[in-house]
């Protein structure tokens, strides 16, 4: 062989080795237990309050009637309703100011572990509401649950991101989007009358709750923390080393390593800036209103009513009862097999142009 091919067939053998993806299956369980246990639980909760409506609406009723003598008014019972629904907003944003302060302490596999607290005793408490003739149950526990909602939506990226290779970053923060999708179709599909959407099995629909905090909690344990929480919070090198092998299935990690340090130095040479000069800086004004319009036009565009009150949508356009519920799980379908086309990164940015036509 001339030296000019073996020169050329040594380079697409180096190039063939820096494509390869470093990964294990460490990596994939911890992603996907992750994802069930955090994301999946916030979609399915923004949709599983849908079917059971009239049976939770004459629970209020029978509830405050047996306590007060009398029973709802229609503008009071509207409201209670409101509250039940849009709590679940109040309680994320009260998660995520809590996760920075948990997340500093604990790390974010524990932050993870920990976070299961809330989503087990939400789902006992609005389990329980009906045996226990109270409404309050329901409504704390939604306001606990999206606490959980709140947590978990922050923590598990940052834990995604620090465990997993740069190659994969991009994909594996998918596993998020795409898990809150199913767990809105697994919210539609158990409330279907034939399931648990029925007036005596309502509450089941929230005690099914427990099931991936569970998972997760039983799980998590047996895999490592975040690399660079060991690294960077804890000073652990030799732990942080051990983690990157077992996520990454390699010996060699002393690349990682030296990566996760090297951006920890350039973090401490940066100045944090305020909200203000953030505003004015002209260096990310347009990484700013790229964030602002797409973040506006997800939250404007109607998604949230769609998942909270679609059977009552649907009602008032006609359709009939009994077709209601079907029709709303193909809106589900619909999301999740339009989440998981969305995987690929070169449609990032005609499918956010379709999807708000």
């Amino acid at each position: 062989m001339k030296p000019r091919e073996k020169d050329s067939a040594d380079n697409k053998e180096s190039d063939l080795e820096e494509k390869k993806l470093d990964w294990s299956c460490s990596l994939i369980v911890a992603s996907l237990v992750g994802a069930f246990g955090s994301s999946f639980l916030y979609g399915y909760n923004l949709s599983v309050v849908n079917a059971p409506t009239p049976y939770i609406k004459a629970f209020y009723n029978e509830s405050w009637e047996r306590k007060r003598g009398h029973p709802l008014d229609s503008d009071t019972l509207t409201l209670l309703w409101s509250v039940t629904v849009s709590i679940f907003a109040i309680g994320g944003l009260v998660g995520t100011f809590l996760v920075k302060m948990i997340g500093k302490f604990l790390g974010r596999k524990n932050t993870l572990l920990v976070n299961n607290g809330f989503g087990i005793s939400a789902a006992l408490l609005m389990a329980c509401s009906l045996p226990a003739g109270a409404l309050e149950m329901l409504i704390v526990g939604r306001f606990i649950m999206g606490v959980h909602g709140g947590i978990a939506l922050s923590a598990l990226p940052m834990y995604l991101s620090e465990i997993s290779p740069k190659e994969m970053r991009g994909l594996l923060g998918q596993v998020t989007a795409i898990f809150i999708c199913i767990g809105v179709l697994a919210g539609q599909l158990l409330g279907l009358p034939e399931l648990l959407g029925k007036e005596s099995t309502w509450p089941y629909l929230f005690g099914v709750i427990i099931i991936p905090a569970l998972v997760q909690l039983v799980s998590l344990p047996f895999l490592p923390k975040s690399p660079c929480y060991l690294l960077l919070e804890k000073h652990d090198q030799e732990g942080a080393e051990k983690a990157f092998r077992t996520f990454l299935g390699k010996e060699d990690v002393s690349r990682e390593v030296e990566e996760v340090l090297a951006e920890s130095r350039v973090q401490r040479n940066i100045r944090l800036v305020s909200v203000l000069e953030l505003l004015r800086s002209p260096f990310v004004c347009w990484q700013l209103i790229t964030v602002v319009i797409s973040m506006g036009c997800y939250q404007l565009c109607g998604l949230n009513a769609i998942w909270f009150y679609t059977n009552s949508i649907f009602g008032k356009a006609g359709i009939t009862p009994e077709k209601i519920p079907y029709i709303t799980l193909s809106t589900g379908g619909t999301e999740t097999l339009a989440a998981i086309f969305s995987v690929s990164k070169s449609r990032i940015i005609p499918e956010n142009i379709v999807g708000f036509k």
